[in-house]
């Protein structure tokens, strides 16, 4: 254990379980201390635990790695991300929960608890990239969650940790939590600014912040010199192929551009490097996508190139991250994304320029893109180069220089996901029912701590009453006819909108509009196809982002059957209509863009439920595969979400039999055969499908199989990959055994409230109870 590691373990305040925030530099070793206090909380207090991760990539590789520990240690390690996760959670009599969960789950998990009276189980809460509480609506998400847990539980304690954390006395406030930091690093990091052929070091003893470290000398071609001004093929020929490295790039096309430049220019010695394995990944990624592959991705892999964003498919980027792990691939080619994903360190990161997209690098983006340098144990030092034009030196050196950004409060200024949403939902959980009481809750949070800052025209005072208003006028909750609106005895309750719309986690902004398509639905509901249902359950908020193809659009119109048409007319989208938006000719009718964008996008997800293929799909509608297969896991998560609306409404009973289905069909989009393998962690439709090829074709043979056995017939899988699938199969199946045990005993207990028990504690009832127990 390091130094810093076991001073901040042995800390009065943590030895004392009070709230704690700490931060140290990327790679510095802050998630072991995480595992320690959540396996202490576990084991030696007998609590539930719940860490609350970024996304779900990485909920699904903490998954993987702390399943083993489960099954050795005896606790439940359950994943709440996407559309997994079960709500209320799995009452345990014995056994105690790990809940691993995206920022979303973990909020509806808290929520649950609440509602069920159990938010005492929960002995810690574990944040990750504490940062994010300023980001935008998941920001806002994160605060409610944590303001929920410190106003309802007072023996939960609260952990939170970060890398970039700057106005740290704000949420120490907000958190009534102790603050520690280092900034130890177990591999030096050396950060350097290259401006045209000059190579400076970041010295901030120095009077401009930088000083003079070498040029850059390296002959190259006219051609490379037109299509390489940044000399970026010197820069990294420099540490691969026996080193790895990072480039990071502002935009997607800039990282496929520049994966292809650099293999245009690399020595054909770098094609004899590992050859076998870099084949071996092109078959396998071949394997995971129908027998295709990025022709990008075919040239630049031989060199031991690839890029890395979000326009692969999860198959796609597991393998090739991997690959990269593994050092059959030396240099990834990326965007901002992975530097805040799934941890893939280098010997050198390189930041093709100070922007992410056309907005200029953040200090807290810089940090966490830099802070990859330096693989702990394999290398002895690390270092970033920022490359930069002379018209942003000034720019830069601001950048490097100074602090960290702050972190503000997002819970107003996301108003239908933010404060709206929390009032509702502190009514709809009789957290807070009074206006005082609301007002009191409101004081609590990050917002409230911040208010100084924040409030210039209008008061917290003021503000709670606005969003009250708002949501009495939307008809999701109703005020006590006595008294006056503005006192603090004045109290409200829920309505039966208001109640589905929190069960829901639905967006407030659409809560209305999807209780009109709902209601609407039910007067001609098509069921002769998944069309219709797929239609309610496309997410309300890629509708925007969305611009049809319309020849596209035209031709699937065309393969409609006659049911398929009904659902189109239905919504009031005709062909005529399309055809003229294809072809260019004026429109005198007037037809609701927002309906037929979002018509569009069902059509995307329908041949996705049809055909499987997510390239045949984004290669019928020119779209890229990561954007296809990030439409299909909003469609499953707002499918649960359309779900849990609908069983809180009576009149809608007819869509939750029906909904149970298409949430599982469109979670996992694979033939029937392969959904038990998929309900294991870290097993994606390419891994299924070689698992079952194999013979695997249960989650039973994936937790009996032997992990040396699975290394030898499935392709490409590591030993530490092989273990983790056979551990997090033999957890789940242990869930599944205890959960069915669990109902079992519920049957046969007698029931506390039987008629004519009397006190539960007499001999008559004790021997009652043993004749019902088995």
């Amino acid at each position: 254990m390091l130094d810093w590691q076991h001073t901040c373990l042995t800390l009065s305040s943590v030895q004392k379980r009070k709230n704690l925030i700490y931060s140290l530099p990327t790679s510095g070793g802050k998630t072991l201390v995480a595992e320690i206090l959540m396996l202490q909380e576990l084991l030696c207090r007998q609590k539930d635990v719940l860490m609350i991760l970024p996304y779900v990539a990485i909920v699904q590789e903490k998954i993987s790695s702390l399943s083993s520990f489960g099954i050795e240690l005896g606790f439940f390690v359950e994943e709440y991300a996407g559309s997994k996760g079960r709500f209320p959670p799995t009452k345990r009599r014995e056994k105690k929960s790990l809940y691993i969960a995206t920022i979303e789950k973990g909020h509806s998990l808290v929520n649950s608890l609440i509602e069920t009276g159990r938010i005492s189980t929960l002995g810690l809460l574990v944040v990750d990239e504490l940062h994010m509480i300023g980001e935008g609506s998941r920001g806002a998400i994160l605060e409610m969650t944590l303001a929920k847990v410190l106003y309802t539980s007072k023996t939960t304690q609260i952990i939170g940790m970060s890398a970039t954390l700057n106005n740290v006395e704000d949420l120490q406030e907000f958190l009534k939590a102790e603050y520690y930091t280092s900034q130890f690093r177990p591999v030096e990091l050396k950060e350097y600014l290259k401006v045209n052929d000059t190579i400076y070091e970041v010295d901030s003893r120095a009077a401009n912040g930088m000083t003079f470290s070498r040029l850059l000398s390296y002959k190259c071609s006219d051609a490379l010199k037109r299509m390489d001004p940044d000399h970026l093929v010197a820069l990294v020929t420099e540490v691969i192929p026996n080193y790895s490295c990072l480039v990071f790039c502002p935009t997607k096309k800039n990282c496929e551009n520049v994966a292809e430049m650099l293999c245009k220019f690399l020595s054909k010695d770098y094609l004899n490097h590992r050859e076998k394995e870099k084949s071996e990944v092109i078959k396998n990624l071949r394997g995971v996508s129908n027998g295709k592959v990025c022709p990008v991705l075919k040239c630049t892999i031989p060199f031991g190139v690839a890029y890395h964003h979000s326009g692969l498919t999860s198959d796609e980027r597991k393998l090739l991250e991997e690959a990269y792990s593994t050092g059959v691939l030396c240099l990834l080619t990326c965007t901002s994304t992975l530097a805040a994903g799934v941890n893939l360190p280098a010997r050198r990161v390189i930041l093709r320029a100070p922007y992410v997209a056309k907005e200029f690098l953040k200090r807290n983006q810089y940090k966490q893109m830099i802070g990859r340098a330096g693989r702990a144990g394999i290398d002895t030092a690390g270092e970033s180069i920022l490359l930069l034009q002379e018209k942003d030196k000034q720019q830069v050196l601001e950048l490097i220089n100074g602090p960290l950004e702050n972190c503000y409060s997002h819970l107003v200024e996301e108003c239908t996901k933010g404060i709206q949403s929390l009032l509702l939902s502190l009514i709809g959980l009789k957290i807070a029912t009074s206006l005082g009481d609301i007002y009191q809750f409101m004081n609590g949070t990050f917002f409230g701590v911040q208010q100084k800052i924040l409030l210039k025209e209008k008061s917290l005072w003021e503000i709670t009453i606005d969003a009250l208003r708002h949501l009495t006028e939307k008809g999701l909750v109703q005020k006590d006819s006595r008294g006056d609106p503005e006192e603090l005895q004045c109290c409200f309750r829920i309505t039966k909108l208001g109640q589905a719309s929190f069960k829901g986690a639905i967006d407030l902004a659409h809560c209305d509009t999807l209780y009109r398509d709902l209601k609407k639905g039910l007067e001609g509901l098509v069921l002769e196809s998944l069309l219709h249902l797929v239609y309610l359950t496309t997410p309300y908020d890629l509708v925007p982002q969305s611009e049809p193809d319309w020849m596209v659009y035209f031709r699937q119109f065309g393969q409609l059957s006659p049911a398929e048409q009904n659902v189109a007319t239905l919504l009031g989208v005709s062909e005529s209509f399309i055809g003229k938006r294809a072809s260019g000719q004026a429109i005198r009718k007037k037809v609701d863009k927002s309906i037929v964008n979002r018509l569009y996008l069902s059509f995307v997800l329908y041949s996705l439920l049809k055909e499987t293929s997510i390239w045949s799909v984004s290669e019928k509608f020119n779209l890229p595969r990561g954007y296809v297969q990030n439409l299909l896991t909003g469609a499953a998560s707002f499918s649960s979400c359309v779900l849990h609306f609908c069983e809180e409404l009576d009149e809608f009973w007819v869509y939750r039999a029906l909904l149970v289905e298409l949430t599982k069909k469109l979670t996992y989009c694979v033939k029937a055969e392969l959904i038990p393998l998929m309900e294991v962690t870290g097993v994606l439709e390419g891994r299924a499908k070689q698992l079952y090829n194999a013979g695997y074709k249960s989650i039973m043979h994936l937790a009996n199989a032997n992990p040396e056995v699975l290394v030898r017939t499935i392709d490409h899988l590591s030993r530490r990959q092989a273990k983790q699938i056979v551990s997090s199969a033999k957890m789940l199946l242990q869930e599944k055994a205890e959960a069915l045990q669990e109902e079992a005993q519920e049957l046969l207990s007698l029931p506390p409230d039987l008629p004519g028990l009397g006190d539960p504690n007499t001999e008559e009832a004790k021997s009652r109870a043993g004749e019902a127990t088995p």
